[in-house]
């Protein structure tokens, strides 16, 4: 159908008088054969579900009715974030194989219809980040050639790894390689939009757009731009009309001049989430008490969920991805550490509790919701203090898949934006998959039965992590699963914690297809991941953070470590210690003396010889003394032999002033 005759359809349905307001019967066929669409939505939140449901309907109507009306085939789909219910709902209304020609998608996960018709080869099929896509709305718009980002290095978006195509009859290169001052960068090429399907709460005759109602605002408005100065048409559905000129100006989120249709949906399809049909906490209409949120049973996700929520510090900004790290926001509540970080999730989240399930996106009690671009731009940069994100499949080289195994297509989504670019990851999931059930009996692991398929291979089937780009840029990276831990390292995955009770050989090594690199006596799991009880994760938050416990006095040369307080679980905790330190006294080019207060300092005793080695390392390389004290006479007692037997002095003393007056014995017998 041509650019006129839609013209001409749009102007005889406005005839009528109701300005733009139309059926969604009306507006789906005003799409033309092989039309781009973009639609919006994440999971159920903002999917326009009634228009969906209408242009299937015209695809699978009689052929006469097809015929008369102009059948819509060979469609281009184009969406960021995963849009369904895993079943019938959001783009599998779109499932079928002569109505779609290509779909350059986000989130397949969500969409097992598409799936199919990809791996099926029926369709052309591409999967780039979700955050590419995102931005690509806005460079479309801006009529740029594309959009230029590190993002997607090292993983199936890169044209080295086949440049997102998902499948065998996927041949255009929609992805390039550009070097720019020596650095490689991925350009995505942009493409014009014909057809925006959209959605918000109330509308007015002119089109104008409110999304008051709505859990998210995602990306609506890049959208609409896109599509309009691609010269397309743009369909928003709605579930409430006002009278013109009665919107308040600064709540309108889509302008009338970007509006070409607009569709009022019948209730059924027009849900807040593809869970609820509307809580009033998702869209900040009421704050949610906290105690709401029911703790999760003490399990294998719960295991999981705190060791993960240990990795939390105080004023940080965190990403939680969905699954497996849903948990950590439902362990942060019970914990009572929820208003000491700022929680957010990618579709444009800040602060609040994420949802989880078909609820995933909204947030109770948000501080603020932004349009996702401007969220992932704000990953992009590096501004998320860690990222929380599942764990599929890993392999000796810390490379992570959780978009494609076999027949079945998850897609990327978001993770690619946020694993690459947070400046710490977590990557949380079960050791295997497949019916695995475990047992806590006194505070101690139990594995009844194993899941049947390892999630440790040699090679990952997909790299959606690139572990060989992180390790170039120095990002901290944890693997955290109920029965371990792993680190990566510049030689691949360190096995560095192991829970209570359980057999390394047997139940980790035996159970992976590569051998990880394994100290002799790896860190036991925190205690208190494995009890009923909180862990008092708040109390350990609000104590002074690590970095900020490491004092250099330039004029006295003096190094002044202040251990109140802290604790020491782990070899990963001893590691933390040695590379601060390593920074701080490498760049000087002298020993200094070293003041340690180890007030309240707690160790945990499996953790003693491995610390006293790594002070007799230091010591060795930056100190030229030492003074250390404590009030705890136990402490002294315990370091003081583990020191002594690192030929590291073992006196520790009882005070700040006992410590001192010995500094200046010493610095007294220099000046002699």
């Amino acid at each position: 159908m041509p650019a006129t005759t839609t013209q001409s359809m749009l102007t005889s349905l406005r005839a009528r008088d109701t300005g733009k307001i139309v059926g969604a019967e009306e507006a789906v066929r005003l799409i033309r054969d092989g039309d781009t669409i973009a639609t919006g939505g994440f999971v159920g939140i903002g999917f326009a579900e009634e228009i969906a449901a209408a242009l299937e309907a015209l695809y699978l109507s009689k052929r006469e009715e097809r015929q008369a009306n102009g059948k819509p085939r060979n469609l281009t789909l184009v969406y960021a974030a995963g849009q369904g219910d895993g079943k019938e709902r959001g783009l599998n209304h779109l499932g079928h194989g002569e109505l779609l020609r290509r779909v350059v998608g986000g989130h397949w996960g969500l969409v097992p219809k598409l799936q199919r018709l990809a791996m099926a080869n029926q369709i052309e099929a591409y999967n780039f980040p979700q955050g590419v896509i995102s931005h690509l709305f806005r460079d479309i718009a801006a009529k740029r050639p594309g959009h230029l980002t590190r993002v997607g290095l090292g993983t199936f978006a890169d044209p080295r790894h086949g440049g997102g195509k998902i499948n065998e009859c996927t041949k255009d290169d929609l992805v390039r390689l550009i070097e720019i001052d020596g650095e490689e960068f991925l350009f995505y090429r942009a493409f014009p939009i014909n057809v925006g399907i959209i959605r918000g709460t109330t509308a007015d005759p002119d089109g104008n757009i409110t999304m008051e109602k709505e859990a998210l605002t995602l990306e609506v408005l890049a959208i609409a731009m896109a599509v309009r100065n691609s010269g397309g048409l743009v369909i928003v559905q709605v579930e409430r009309i006002a009278e013109r000129g009665s919107l308040n100006p600064r709540q309108v989120k889509i302008p009338g001049i970007l509006v070409d249709c607009v569709v009022v949906a019948q209730p059924e399809h027009h849900w807040q989430t593809f869970s609820v049909q509307y809580d009033p906490a998702f869209s900040g209409e009421i704050r949610a008490p906290a105690g709401s949120i029911a703790p999760m049973e003490l399990n294998e996700r719960k295991i999981i969920a705190r060791r993960a929520a240990l990795e939390l510090n105080a004023n940080s900004v965190v990403n939680l991805g969905i699954g497996m790290p849903e948990g950590i926001a439902n362990v942060a509540n019970e914990e009572k550490i929820a208003d000491l970080m700022t929680l957010t999730a990618e579709p444009g989240v800040i602060g609040g509790v994420p949802a989880g399930g078909l609820n995933f996106g909204a947030a109770i009690n948000a501080q603020t919701v932004i349009d996702q671009p401007y969220q992932f731009d704000f990953y992009d940069g590096g501004g998320l203090d860690a990222a929380f994100l599942g764990l599929a499949q890993a392999d000796q080289q810390g490379n992570l898949n959780v978009s494609k195994f076999g027949p079945r297509l998850a897609g990327a989504g978001g993770f690619i934006n946020i694993s690459q670019n947070a400046k710490k990851v977590v990557f949380v999931g079960t050791f295997t998959a497949g019916r695995l059930q475990i047992a806590i009996e006194d505070g101690r692991l139990r594995v009844v039965t194993d899941g049947k398929l390892k999630k440790f291979v040699r090679d990952v089937e997909h790299r959606t992590f690139s572990g060989n780009y992180a390790v170039q840029r120095g990002q901290p990276v944890l693997y955290v699963t109920e029965r371990c831990v792993f680190e990566l390292t510049q030689a691949g995955l360190e096995l560095i914690e192991v829970a209570p009770g359980i057999d390394i050989e047997r139940e980790i090594l035996a159970r992976m297809e590569f051998r990880p690199i394994v100290r002799r006596d790896p860190g036991i799991m925190d205690q208190r991941i494995f009890s009923p009880a909180p862990m008092g994760l708040r109390d350990d938050l609000l104590r002074m953070p690590l970095k900020q416990r490491f004092t250099y006095h330039p004029k006295q040369n003096q190094f002044f470590v202040n251990f109140e307080g802290h604790v020491v679980r782990n070899h990963h905790d001893v590691e933390r210690i040695r590379r601060i330190v390593e920074a701080m006294l490498s760049p000087l080019g002298r020993k200094v003396h070293v003041i340690v207060n180890y007030d309240n300092f707690t160790i945990l005793p499996d953790i003693v010889d491995e610390y006293s080695a790594m002070v007799r390392d230091l010591a060795d390389r930056y100190y030229s003394g030492a003074t250390r004290y404590t009030t705890n006479g136990f402490l002294r007692a315990k370091l003081g032999d583990a020191l002594n037997r690192r030929a590291v002095s073992p006196h520790i003393y009882e005070s700040a002033d006992e410590a001192r007056a010995h500094l200046r014995e010493l610095e007294g017998k220099g000046a002699g």
